[in-house]
């Protein structure tokens, strides 16, 4: 029994002492990407694009809409609670948040946004352009609140998170023709990852020096591509999957070049293609009963407005679904995908 109560406690102070460092090597999470990571950005936007009402965040804390795509919390939140920092992330443009709040962690991502600046178009969202501004706009903001000193150290060690990607394909390449007509769809892979570089090499100036980077999830398995799928008995896309799998080799390949090309830097391709595909796979592994379809109404199209409270449809128990709408994750297949990239992410930044 002693020997029982010694080994719990020095893995309790284990634990704490890892909690300790990583709160002193990571002091912020910033986010820069689209609605995978997006905390609510949108809601202070004219667009479509919203999700700032139930019941979006129905299981977040409080039971309230965030503006998150989502029925609870999205990867940075867990990333940053796995951190010691807050348990959720603060949107840029949320009234209700200030400097005291981003100063260990802020969010400037914009649901249906991409790499490429027409895809922002489609939906009239904000670009990656204006993300980075909001940025630059931030660390003056953060020097002015802490000092140049303090602030600097922060933005200097500080872990980067940046996700997007799917919407340059799926709301842009494959439903919009103009892309179509000047790329064939390798080449088009090849041109956001130009973009990617440009950005991440925009960061690096600015002193971002920890990255985390996420591929593209397993497009073609989404429930709005399913349910599209008629030909395919409304299995997966496995063209969408392919080109998934072929941008994020690319985008790896360009992750590990940077690394060399710019001293000091320290990026991780963080990749959530294969975890959310055997999620997908073998649901029974994970608690999930649904993957075909979303838990919000009839599970196969909604998203934003289309998903909402007078939807007769929309289940009762979402943690039984891999996804919330037809587009994005439930609170549970989120956290699932964060734990298994946050020890990778502890291993390297803490």
């Amino acid at each position: 029994m002693a020997h029982t109560y010694i080994s719990w406690l020095l893995l309790t102070l284990s634990l704490l002492l890892l909690l300790t460092t990583t709160k002193a090597k990571v002091p912020a999470i910033i986010v820069f990407g689209d609605s995978s990571v997006d905390a609510g950005n949108n809601n202070q936007i004219s667009t479509l694009l919203k999700s700032n009402f139930k019941p979006y965040g129905r299981d977040f804390d409080g039971g309230r809409p965030t503006g998150r795509f989502s029925n609870g919390r999205i990867p940075p939140d867990f990333v940053s609670a796995a951190f010691g920092l807050k348990p959720a992330v603060p949107a840029y443009l949320d009234p209700t948040h200030g400097i005291s709040d981003f100063a260990t962690g802020v969010c400037f991502a914009s649901a249906g946004t991409g790499y490429d600046n027409a895809t922002s178009s489609v939906l009239n969202v904000i670009p990656l352009w204006k993300e980075l501004e909001y940025y630059k706009e931030y660390q003056n903001k953060l020097k002015a609140y802490v000092g140049t000193e303090k602030a600097n150290e922060i933005l200097t060690e500080a872990l980067y998170l940046l996700s997007l990607g799917t919407n340059d394909f799926l709301e842009n390449y494959y439903t919009i023709p103009t892309r179509r007509s000047q790329f064939t769809v390798k080449q088009f892979q090849d041109f956001l990852v130009g973009l990617a570089g440009n950005f991440i090499r925009e960061l690096y100036a600015l002193g971002v020096r920890k990255l985390s980077v996420t591929g593209v999830p397993p497009m073609g398995c989404l429930p709005l591509e399913r349910a599209a799928n008629f030909m395919g008995n409304h299995g997966c896309q496995q063209e969408y999957n392919n080109v998934a799998l072929e941008f994020n080799a690319k985008l790896g390949g360009l992750i590990a070049k940077l690394n060399h090309e710019l001293p000091g830097m320290k990026a991780v391709f963080a990749n959530a293609y294969y975890i959310l595909y055997h999620i997908i796979r073998r649901p029974s592994e994970y608690g999930f009963e649904v993957t075909r379809n979303g838990c919000c109404g009839t599970g196969a199209f909604e998203m934003s407005y289309l998903c909402n409270q007078q939807n007769p449809f929309t289940c009762e128990d979402a943690s039984k679904y891999v996804f919330w709408d037809s587009f994005h994750p439930t609170e549970k297949a989120n956290h699932i995908m964060a734990d298994h990239l946050i020890p990778r992410l502890l291993a390297e930044f803490s």
